[in-house]
């Protein structure tokens, strides 16, 4: 029979839950509430010639030239190749980040031989490695994949790192004096306790590879993809349009985020942290 202070804690967590639900409408419509105030006040500067509306055209109408170009089958091919692009380095970069984290992870030899190293290649900016990816390949796509993949990897990598640090070392000698592997061990023990740290890793991951394949894009001039068709419609004037691909970029950015989010929830339906948001 469950204690009266148990049933107590159970009651008052299941009441904080419910509550957290009623205030979703709430927080919703705050959400919406801020997006309309943005769009508002972009509006009235438009109009009132706070900023010269030939280079900051009403939201109105980028919001209209937004609709327009998603008419086009010319936009549906460069937002193709954008999330073509920002998929494949999404995959390499989990590919390689994700063992590579928990071998040297779980090896205290390879984690001293490798900090310093990590330390200095972590913080060099991606769109610093730009001229090398110029200069050393010739195919747009591999110069896009060379920077989305290092800029993502790292997001992964350090996360991985973080994960297993938190692995309960009780669990790890418990696991050893029960004669596991290598392999069990990763499987039953480090995977459980790392993947939440994965999961925030590959998030973050999510958010850093579009902004660098769109900017390559942009910069590198890979005549393919949003980030090309911005730049195509700045030189020609069409500050509608570029405004209108800006802003799917920025819808595309929510759409990525909201499905890593989904995905993070389902795998982690068991996870003390999802539990409670739910």
């Amino acid at each position: 029979m469950a204690a009266p202070d148990t049933v107590t804690r159970v009651v008052a967590v299941a009441e904080r839950r419910s509550r957290r639900r009623r205030l979703r409408p709430r927080r919703l419509l705050l959400g919406l509430a801020g997006i309309v105030t943005f769009l508002a006040i972009w509006e009235i500067v438009s109009r009132t010639s706070l900023l010269n509306p030939t280079y900051f055209p009403p939201a109105t109408s980028v919001a209209s030239t937004l609709v327009t170009n998603a008419t086009l089958t010319g936009f549906w091919s460069a937002v193709g190749v954008t999330v073509g692009t920002w998929g494949l380095g999404m995959l390499v970069a989990f590919a390689l980040a994700a063992p590579l984290g928990i071998v040297i992870g779980l090896s205290s030899f390879l984690t001293r031989l490798t900090r310093s190293t990590v330390e200095f290649l972590r913080p060099i900016p991606s769109v610093g490695l730009i001229p090398l990816a110029v200069l050393a390949l010739s195919v747009p796509l591999q110069q896009s994949l060379l920077i989305v993949v290092y800029g993502a990897f790292w997001q992964i990598f350090v996360q991985v790192l973080y994960g297993v640090a938190d692995v309960d070392t009780v669990a790890m000698s418990t696991a050893r004096s029960y004669g596991f592997s290598w392999w069990q061990r990763v499987r039953d023990v480090v995977f459980p306790t790392m993947l939440p740290y994965l999961m925030t890793g590959v998030r973050l991951a999510a958010a850093v590879a579009l902004i660098l394949t769109v900017t390559i894009e942009l910069v590198v001039g890979t005549s393919q993809g949003l980030g090309y068709e911005i730049g195509q419609s700045r030189n020609a004037a069409l500050y509608e349009s570029t405004y209108a691909l800006v802003l799917f970029t920025g819808l595309l950015g929510v759409a990525i985020n909201l499905a890593v989010r989904f995905t993070e929830k389902r795998v982690l339906s068991w996870h003390q942290s999802v539990r409670e948001d739910a």
